[in-house]
């Protein structure tokens, strides 16, 4: 059989380049956009520098002519532009040093630069006076026009007004300003050689700012890809995440990352632990089972006292690994509460005194004593039922082991952290040793006396394992001799965070039940 070809792998460009060429575009088009807005912004401010000159210039040049009363003619215009000494004109007005030339005019001034030119026409268009020889042809206009001009052949801004008689009304000219703006395009030339010049410099840096942000960004999603492979490598490393000196979400995410991997890696040994507990504890019982058939096998046909006998301790066995194996479900269960149950709501004053009432009634032959502080209804978010099985281990256990004084002291308060409860026993008590691994799974203190009581060591486990499940803690004191108490520390919750998570639980029900017929409909 020839050889499969190996799968083709798509090529594809790392996610830093990506990211780099993002970042560096994003800042780069950033600065263009904000560059071509300013610079559009200075060369409209130019220009208006530009036509206020030229509006200036205009009104300068109409105050100057306006006294003339007929169609502007050389001997008219020339003494009031260029005069520089008094003469009495055919009109009667006098011109000269006295009224001061045009051009000594500070706004006059202006127009004497070599790239603008002032041109004076009669009403029939004919140049009278100009400033500079290179003037646009002339077109009529009504009211005074300043726009920029492109033409090919001239490019700047270009200025037209009528001339009327202060006297009589009468229009008696026309007005020109040809500005070749050489000064403005030079000035907008010089600028954006310096946004050229600027805008390689920030595609560099930003090229730079975006490699560098790219790499801080890619690194801790590098960190957990090597992490992963090395927990792929070996499920049972021990490898995590360096912790990031650092305040933001990617943080947050090497926490949680972490935090992850040490659940499953605890789910892991829990598992193998389970096994190997289950294994040891199932042991017994199938070699018994085992050694009891091999004796009907032999001799128990024939002999009825060694049928009974056997058939006796084999149900006894059977009986209590069907006793384990539910607590193991039970044990399995207390680990998916929060999936389960997510919306359940319990109430601890109710639940704490039926608890201790059943226990009156089932052993009537103990005392049990309960200092219940709570103040009326106290809410916990927790499953009714799983509040009491932690209860009801815990005063099973009391019972198991109390000896002389039977007598059991059950207490419930209010305190900072929320609800406190507390069982004490009067028993045999605990040793610092096992006190360490009391809640540990198949862990008993007494195997012998566990045995005979029926205990598989799997109680205290489920109860804590419940407890931490509800986000709550369960501790224990012990003096040998004198007894134990076992602390229980559970959150509580306002009556209407009761009524929002009952509402919450309300509607998940209806949408399964909806589901449901949706799926018998589709059924049928």
């Amino acid at each position: 059989m020839a050889d499969q070809p190996e799968p083709h792998t798509k090529r594809r460009l790392p996610l830093a380049f990506k990211w780099t060429a993002v970042v560096a575009v994003g800042i780069f088009f950033t600065f263009i956009v904000f560059s071509v807005m300013l610079v559009t912004l200075m060369r409209q401010i130019l220009i208006n520098q530009e036509q206020g000159t030229i509006k200036e210039t205009i009104s300068a040049v109409e105050l100057r002519l306006a006294p003339v009363t007929t169609n502007l003619t050389h001997e008219t215009v020339l003494p009031r532009i260029e005069s520089s000494s008094q003469t009495r004109l055919p009109d009667g007005s006098i011109t000269g040093q006295a009224q001061g030339s045009v051009f000594d005019d500070s706004v006059i001034q202006k127009v004497s630069r070599d790239d603008m030119s002032l041109a004076i026409y009669d009403r029939d268009g004919h140049k009278i006076f100009t400033s500079r020889e290179s003037d646009e042809p002339l077109t009529t206009v009504k009211h005074t026009t300043i726009k920029m001009v492109d033409n090919g052949r001239f490019r700047g801004m270009l200025a037209r007004a009528p001339i009327v008689s202060s006297e009589n009304g009468k229009m008696i000219g026309y007005l020109q300003i040809t500005d070749h703006m050489t000064a403005f395009y030079a000035t907008m030339k010089q600028i954006w050689e310096i946004i050229a010049a600027l805008a390689a410099v920030a595609l560099l840096v930003s090229t730079l700012v975006g490699f560098f942000l790219a790499r801080r960004f890619l690194k801790p999603i590098k960190l957990i890809t090597n992490t992963i492979d090395g927990v792929n490598d070996e499920p049972q490393s021990s490898v995590r995440i360096p912790p990031l000196q650092r305040n933001d979400e990617l943080s947050d995410l090497v926490d949680e990352f972490n935090g992850m991997l040490d659940r499953i890696q605890r789910f892991i040994d829990q598992q193998g632990e389970f096994v190997q507990d289950v294994s040891h504890e199932l042991r017994t019982p199938v070699a018994v089972l085992e050694g009891h058939l091999q004796l009907l096998n032999r001799w128990g046909k024939d002999d009825p006292e060694v049928l009974d006998e056997s058939l006796t301790a084999s149900l006894q066995e059977v009986k209590r690994m069907k006793s384990l194996i539910q607590e193991m479900l039970e044990l399995t269960r207390a680990d998916q509460v929060d999936v389960q149950f997510p919306n359940a709501t319990a109430d601890l004053n109710q639940t704490v005194e039926q608890v201790v009432n059943d226990f009156r009634m089932i052993h009537p032959d103990f005392v049990f004593t309960l200092d219940n502080d709570l103040p009326g209804e106290v809410y916990v978010r927790m499953y009714r039922n799983h509040l009491e099985q932690i209860l009801i281990i815990l005063l099973d256990n009391g019972v198991k082991y109390s000896r002389d004084r039977k007598e059991l002291h059950v207490s419930a308060a209010l305190d900072s952290d929320g609800v406190a409860l507390a069982v004490q026993d009067f028993g045999e008590g605990i040793t610092p040793k096992d006190r360490e691994r009391v809640f540990n799974r198949f862990y008993r203190v007494d195997k012998a006396r566990s045995r005979e009581k029926g205990g598989n060591g799997l109680g205290l486990s489920i109860a804590q394992q419940l407890i931490e499940s509800y986000h709550g803690s369960i501790s224990v004191d012990s003096v040998v001799g004198s007894g134990s108490v076992f602390r229980i520390q559970l959150p509580t919750i306002t009556y209407d965070e009761v009524l929002t998570l009952r509402a919450a639980e309300e509607a998940k029900q209806k949408e399964a039940e909806g589901t449901a017929t949706d799926q018998i409909k589709s059924n049928l």
